[in-house]
C-alpha cells in the first residue's frame, strides 16, 4: 500500500454527514471526499482515481471509458444496480459491495412503517395535542381502528438477510410467516411456508418486499399481483422501488382494494411532485432512510475500508464484478 493510491468518495454525505471518522479509509491512500457529485462532474473528480467509492452515483460504460486509471469501485451499499458491473469487468475493474451492514436497521423500518399503519401512534399524538381527546366524554378516543398482528400472516418476498430479520420480528409478534424464495422448503426455518408469489399475495395480511433489484425482479410485484391482495392487506417495500408497479399500487390504495402501504423506496428518487404514491390514500412514505442509522453507516464505512484493503492485498472480498 502506498500513500499515492488515490481514493475518491463521490457521494459521501449519506454515509457520513459529519458524525463518523474517515480514518479507516485515509490510511489506505490519498482520500478526496465529496458530499455529492453531479453527473457532469464525475469524470473530472475521478480522472486520476485508482479507486472510487459510491453510494448512488451512476457509473456506466461511458464514464468508465473516461477513467483509464480506475482499478476499483466500492459501493457504499448492498445494492449495486447503479454500477455497470459488466462494463467494469470488461475493463478489469473490481467492484465490491457491502452485504448485511444495514440488515437490522432496514428490518426495523419495515416494522416501523407497519406499526404506524396498524397503531397510528403519530396520528394519535397529533390529534391529542390538538385537543381532540380532551373534548371526549369517555376515557379514550378511537377515530382510527387498531390492528393486532398476532395470528396474521406475514408474506415475505425474498428471504436474504433482511427478509430473514423481518421474519424473526414477525414471529416475535405472533405472526405466521410465508415466503417467496428460491430456497427449498426443507431449508427454511421451522414453521415458515414457501409459497408461489400469486399465493403469497392472495393469502397474506402483510406483504413485505426484501429481494434485490435484478432484471428478473424488476416489476415483480405487478398490477396482476397487487390485484390478488386482500382488501384488508398492508403492503411494505423497503427494498427497491422498481420492483413494484407503483401506479398499480397507488390505484389499489385509492380504490380501497388494499388497506394501506408503507414504502421507504421509490422508482425515482427523489420523486417528482406528481409521483402517484405521494398522493395515494393511506400511503406512508419515508425518504430512503431505512439503511441510515448511525450504527449501520458506521458499519458501512468500516466495511468499505476493509473491502478496499483486501483488494489492495490481492484478495478481494464481497466482489460482485
Amino acid at each position: 500500500m502506498t500513500r499515492e493510491f488515490k481514493i475518491v468518495a463521490l457521494d459521501a454525505y449519506g454515509v457520513n454527514p459529519g458524525d463518523l471518522d474517515w480514518s479507516p479509509l485515509r490510511r489506505l491512500g490519498r482520500l478526496d471526499v465529496y458530499d455529492a457529485t453531479e453527473p457532469s462532474s464525475l469524470v473530472s473528480r475521478a480522472s486520476d482515481a485508482d479507486a472510487i467509492l459510491v453510494n448512488r452515483v451512476r457509473i456506466g460504460r461511458n464514464e468508465l471509458e473516461r477513467l483509464p486509471k480506475l482499478k476499483y469501485i466500492g459501493a457504499f451499499a448492498t445494492g449495486y444496480n447503479f454500477i455497470d458491473v459488466q462494463a467494469a469487468a470488461a475493463r478489469g475493474i473490481t467492484v465490491t459491495n457491502i452485504p448485511s451492514y444495514s440488515t437490522m436497521s432496514v428490518a426495523q423500518m419495515a416494522f416501523a412503517l407497519l406499526l404506524e399503519i396498524c397503531q397510528h401512534p403519530f396520528c394519535y399524538d397529533s390529534l391529542t395535542r390538538r385537543g381532540k381527546w380532551s373534548g371526549e366524554p369517555g376515557f379514550d378516543y378511537q377515530p382510527h381502528p387498531l390492528v393486532e398482528l398476532d395470528g396474521k400472516q406475514m408474506g415475505i418476498i425474498g428471504l436474504g438477510d433482511i427478509g430473514s430479520a423481518v421474519a424473526r420480528m414477525a414471529e416475535a409478534f405472533g405472526m405466521k410467516v410465508a415466503v417467496f424464495t428460491s430456497k427449498a422448503q426443507e431449508d427454511l426455518p421451522e414453521g415458515y411456508v414457501k409459497m408461489g408469489l400469486a399465493e403469497l399475495m392472495a393469502t397474506s395480511d402483510v406483504v413485505s418486499v426484501h429481494c434485490p433489484l435484478l432484471p428478473e425482479t424488476r416489476g415483480l410485484v405487478s398490477a396482476a399481483m397487487i390485484d390478488r391482495m386482500r382488501p384488508s392487506a398492508v403492503f411494505i417495500n423497503t427494498a427497491r422501488g422498481p420492483i413494484v408497479d407503483e401506479s398499480a399500487l397507488a390505484e389499489a390504495l385509492n380504490s380501497g382494494r388494499i388497506a394501506a402501504a408503507g414504502v421507504d423506496v421509490l422508482s425515482k428518487e427523489p420523486p417528482s411532485a406528481d409521483h402517484p404514491l405521494l398522493h395515494a390514500r393511506n400511503c406512508f412514505i419515508t425518504p430512503h432512510v431505512a439503511w441510515a442509522s448511525r450504527e449501520a453507516r458506521s458499519r458501512a464505512l468500516c466495511q468499505a475500508a476493509a473491502n478496499l484493503e483486501a483488494f489492495l492485498d490481492g484478495n478481494p472480498v464481497n466482489r460482485v464484478g
